[in-house]
């Protein structure tokens, strides 16, 4: 009786024995297979990758050359560059630009004051390509703004109408002609812009005539206080 309970006993601790080994089995074959997975998702992205940058090697390096101009001149410093790739130039000041580019590449070539231009280099493109870009001017025009010192126009007529000039027959002011306010008004007017550029004009040529030529005091001129000296004498008398 004893060896049949032993026996039984036996052969429940194979039974569970046996399951745990299959589960143990079953953990470990998930894994793995989890592990395998993620390895061939990693080698397929480095595939792709390394098959992405095959093709981009594959396509043809262009040397890109052209100039900028609008309808009247050339035009200095106009950005030509390509986004994706993140290169680009400027053209120098005879509107002139040359750069490496791609084949399909999207060039972009913008300037203040003008519209936004597109290229795409064609597949077929020599090695060697020049192009003409003609820019366009991006005007913005602006609504007419009248300032005026009065709110409306019949205001102003008003104001016109109500003035009481003296005229005589000539249609002249004749106080405006007088001849000490005319001279009070020539001594206390500034000069204007063109009076100061005559100005200074003769300040530069007469001290480009004497740049070299040595300075000298009028106090320390015995010939001037001999003539200060007289004329001193003479208002005395």
């Amino acid at each position: 009786m004893q060896d049949s309970k032993n026996r039984w006993w036996s052969k429940v601790f194979c039974i569970r024995l046996e399951w745990v080994e299959s589960i143990s089995l079953k953990n470990n074959y998930c894994i793995v297979r989890n592990i395998t997975g993620l390895i061939v998702c990693l080698a397929a992205l480095l595939v792709f990758s390394v098959t992405s940058t095959q093709a981009q090697n594959k396509r043809r390096i262009i040397q890109l050359s052209g100039i900028v101009s609008d309808s009247v001149q050339v035009l200095p410093g106009v950005h030509v560059y390509v986004p994706k790739a993140g290169r680009g130039t400027s053209t120098n000041p005879a509107g002139f630009f040359s750069m490496p580019v791609l084949e399909g590449d999207s060039i972009v070539i913008s300037s203040i004051g003008y519209r936004r231009q597109h290229y795409i280099v064609p597949r077929n493109a020599n090695d060697f390509l020049t192009i003409i870009v003609e820019m366009v001017s991006d005007v913005t025009y602006l609504k007419e703004v009248q300032i005026m010192p009065f709110p409306t126009e019949e205001v102003f007529k008003e104001a016109v109408l109500a003035l009481n000039i003296p005229m005589d027959q000539r249609g002249y002011d004749s106080r405006n002609l007088n001849a000490e306010l005319l001279a009070l008004m020539l001594k206390t007017t500034p000069m204007d812009g063109a009076a100061n550029y005559k100005y200074y004009m003769d300040q530069w040529s007469t001290s480009a005539q004497d740049k070299f030529q040595p300075r000298t005091n009028p106090f320390l001129n015995p010939f001037n206080w001999a003539k200060f000296v007289r004329d001193l004498k003479a208002n005395k008398k």
